[in-house]
């Protein structure tokens, strides 16, 4: 293979292999922090008692709550607080994680794959040689 053409090849194999590089370092990037509930979607506390319960001092919140046992006070006033007054923020990170898991392989094996063909490039492995004639014919 002319070394023009290896060089374009070359070239053209780490231009290949920067595609799926970017995204797979744009997605290992991402901060991890940013995947909670926002504070505008808080669950309340009667559709978050299949992921989550809560107990104080043993009895669960919902309990205490409907018999009034729970009790915020501000400078100069309490008030009892009620089952609507609570609301949770859930952190879907292990979710998000899991989700990106294939698609992460799947750029890492791409990466891998283009390194790989710019090797066999550089190194001349995948040159063509032609047929050879038979010796002692």
């Amino acid at each position: 293979m002319p070394p023009r053409v290896r060089m374009f090849f070359a070239a053209l194999t780490v231009v290949f292999f920067l595609i799926p590089a970017v995204a797979l370092y744009s997605e290992l990037s991402k901060r991890a922090d940013i995947w909670w509930t926002p504070p505008s979607m808080m669950v309340p506390l009667t559709e978050a008692a299949d992921r989550v319960r809560v107990y104080v001092r043993g009895r669960p919140v919902g309990a205490l709550l409907e018999a009034g046992q729970v009790r915020v006070t501000d400078d100069a006033s309490g008030t009892v607080l009620a089952t609507r007054d609570i609301g949770f923020r859930f952190n879907n990170w292990d979710r998000v994680r899991a989700q990106r898991i294939p698609i992460l392989l799947w750029y890492a094996a791409m990466c891998g794959a283009a390194a790989l063909l710019f090797l066999l490039l550089v190194t001349g492995r995948l040159a063509y040689r032609g047929e050879k004639q038979a010796v002692g014919v």
